[in-house]
């Protein structure tokens, strides 16, 4: 097994730290000197910018792409006492809890599943946030409080979705691979990569999207906020699968160019 930078950093936001690149560097690494084949990620952890020679080769159906809420003391996030606090390593969630709650104090929660629950159950902070799929993967479903809505709390780019990677002149694994990959999850997958490589997504801004695929349709829904919570600009766009990385570029277009000067300052 590899382990990545970004597994091992649990004392600052990875923003600070480099960014998503911590969580594949190692296994890009690995994959260019032939150590091993393919490398298995979650999609939201990917870079939008890989090595030359590193391709996606595809991704395995979806997961449930929703935030979950767990927390002891209210259902929902609306339903939290004035000044509780909420732990989360995510800008994108601190963000949305903010934008809901502006009440709400959010500090930041690293570690692995099992620490954050824990620091919850303690009442270190009195919420935390984290991915369904994450959860059901590791069959802890049932310590979501609740499942928040995609329209208040919009996914990150690639959440709920598994990513193959291999060297782009692999022919054999990208042959031996094709057969479990999903191509509906490809599709929506497209979208929401072109739209977070036209924003220069990173872990340093708070940006969610979320493309729904309804037979030969895809659906994006993509959200900037300010860091607070204060600010945000959205946009949604509906189109032909087979178009899915324009679609992704046109709502990128269109939120920066509606974006106002100082956003991410908060």
């Amino acid at each position: 097994m590899v382990k990545t930078t970004g597994d091992l950093i649990t004392d600052r936001p990875l923003g600070e730290a480099g960014g998503k690149g911590l969580f594949t560097k190692e296994l890009d690494i690995a994959l260019a000197a032939g150590e091993i084949d393919l490398a298995v990620h979650s999609a939201k952890d990917l870079p939008t910018l890989l090595p030359a020679e590193i391709t996606i080769l595809g991704y395995l159906p979806r997961e449930d792409v929703r935030d979950a809420w767990i927390s002891p003391r209210a259902a929902h996030p609306r339903e939290l006492p004035p000044g509780s606090i909420v732990g989360t390593a995510s800008l994108r969630r601190a963000a949305m809890v903010k934008r809901l709650r502006p009440d709400l104090a959010v500090t930041l929660l690293r570690g692995n599943v099992a620490t954050r629950l824990g620091k919850v159950a303690s009442g270190e902070v009195h919420a935390t946030l984290l991915a369904l799929a994450g959860l059901r993967r590791l069959g802890l479903a049932d310590k979501a409080t609740a499942v928040l809505g995609t329209d208040d709390f919009v996914p990150a780019a690639g959440q709920g979705a598994i990513a193959i990677t291999a060297r782009a002149d692999d022919i054999v694994t990208a042959n031996l691979v094709a057969p479990i990959l999903d191509p509906a999850t490809g599709a929506a997958l497209a979208a929401e990569r072109a739209f977070l490589r036209l924003l220069d997504g990173s872990c340093k801004t708070p940006i969610g999207a979320y493309a729904e695929i309804d037979g030969d349709e895809l659906r994006l829904h993509a959200i900037v906020l300010a860091p607070d919570g204060s600010r945000w600009v959205e946009g949604r766009i509906a189109g032909p699968c087979t178009e899915a990385p324009r679609l992704g570029e046109a709502v990128g277009r269109d939120l920066l160019a509606r974006i106002p000067p100082g956003l991410f300052e908060g």
